[in-house]
């Protein structure tokens, strides 16, 4: 389709939707009155939409923070050796708790 043919079909299709705006009539009922389908009509109503009218977004974006679990929402760990109980929470020094623990052993 040429150009001149596209802006043939624009303007045809610019005072149809126009006619049909100012009629009272359902799409359905103003296309069976045309001889026209509803689809091709429902097409151009969304390009010809008012200016002031602009068409609903289908999807928002929005953004979501995300944040860490504070150490202290988890439980602790509890490590007995012997008598002792040693409260291991997150984070812990590893080699300590073994140095820790081998003392304990030692003592036991």
């Amino acid at each position: 389709m040429t150009k001149i043919e596209m802006e043939q079909v624009r303007k045809t299709w610019a005072a149809r939707v126009a006619e049909f705006r100012n009629s009272s009539q359902s799409a359905t009922a103003w296309c069976r009155a045309n001889q026209l389908k509803t689809h091709p009509l429902h097409y151009w109503l969304q390009k010809f939409q008012p200016a002031h009218n602009p068409p609903s977004p289908t999807s928002q974006w929005i953004s979501v923070q995300l944040e860490e679990p504070a150490a202290s929402v988890q439980s602790p760990l509890l490590v007995r050796v012997g008598q002792a109980v040693i409260e291991v929470k997150f984070g812990y020094d590893a080699r300590l708790l073994e140095d820790v623990v081998r003392t304990l052993s030692a003592l036991c």
